[in-house]
């Protein structure tokens, strides 16, 4: 949903003073502020066949709460007009969706101080005629409805707003991970509630995250990318622990040949050296020592006998 509008103004509820009061320089009273409810976006499909999931305005009501409410998009400071205090997921009883389905909206609680410069402006509000708003957000990924793909991705080939098999194609805006802010529009792009979106976050490769990582860039993960991140960890973390097995398993290897092959040299001298090699440097040290050792040991089965020596019979007093 990309655009919204404001519900109604009303008076301060209990607490709603002290919420007020975390963004202020100096304790405001009752009187020093206007508040006013506003829906900013909800579950319906939106004029470019896209919506929220429910699970998408849960979160967002956490991220829209503190954010500025500012005049189409511009954001200038001088276009600073309100702020967001609390936001909640509402449902609306017996309302239902486009698609059959519970109608659920994302309403927020604002305010703007009062003064002679925003009285215009309050004045419009009250009398409806400023209604319209929309907001700013970041969203993971844009699910198609048909093939429950990324929209846009190689795995799905179905356009938004078509219909296939008597179903419309509509993207769901899935995992927000930030909201920017909240404006004051004349004309909203949706039908209900607006958003102006902007989702167009692709989805983000591990070599990149890797790379922006490696260059000591700032990089922005959903908790998708978080997952992805953090399995790849635990999987180099189960390659390091392999490899230092192998390693120390090299490691004893050439302690116990070069006690044999060289025992003229101490093996707190080799312990130091064999500590600092690599894990190529240990497998040749292997290699040499465990052909010097078959020379040294030549391994001969317990019944051997050499054929090409003359067998001399000592028993010939038992000889009829």
């Amino acid at each position: 949903m990309k655009t919204g509008q404001v519900v109604k103004s009303a008076a301060l509820a209990d607490g709603e003073l002290e919420l007020i009061n975390q963004y202020t320089r100096r304790e405001l009273c009752t009187e020093d502020v206007f508040v006013f409810s506003v829906v900013l976006c909800d579950n319906d499909i939106d004029r470019d066949f896209e919506r929220f999931t429910v699970e998408s305005l849960e979160k967002l009501a956490s991220l829209f709460v503190g954010k500025t409410g500012i005049f189409d998009h511009n954001p200038k400071a001088k276009n600073q007009s309100a702020r967001i205090i609390s936001c909640s997921v509402e449902s609306v009883d017996g309302r239902k969706n486009s698609l059959g389905d519970d109608y659920f909206r994302l309403v927020a609680r604002a305010y703007m101080p009062v003064s002679e410069s925003n009285k215009a402006l309050r004045e419009m509000i009250d009398s409806g005629i400023v209604r319209e708003v929309s907001v700013g957000c970041a969203v993971g990924e844009t699910v198609c409805s048909i093939c429950q793909n990324p929209i846009s991705s190689h795995e799905c080939a179905h356009i938004k707003g078509n219909e296939y098999d008597g179903k419309l194609c509509y993207g769901e805006l899935c995992d927000p991970y930030d909201a920017y802010e909240w404006s004051f529009v004349a004309v909203p792009a949706q039908k209900h509630a607006g958003v102006i979106k902007t989702f167009g976050r692709k989805e983000v490769k591990m070599n990149d995250i890797l790379k922006s990582i490696e260059n000591s860039e700032a990089v922005t993960l959903t908790e998708k990318d978080s997952k992805r991140l953090k399995n790849y960890i635990e999987g180099l973390k189960k390659q390091a622990a392999d490899g230092v097995m192998y390693r120390n398993s090299l490691a004893s290897d050439v302690l116990k040949f070069s006690a044999i092959v060289q025992p003229e040299i101490p093996r707190e001298t080799m312990e130091r050296v064999t500590k600092n090699m690599s894990i190529d440097d240990l497998q040749k040290f292997r290699e040499v020592y465990s052909k010097k050792l078959s020379e040294h040991l030549p391994v001969t089965p317990q019944l051997y006998m050499d054929r090409t020596e003359k067998k001399v019979d000592t028993n010939t007093e038992f000889k009829i």
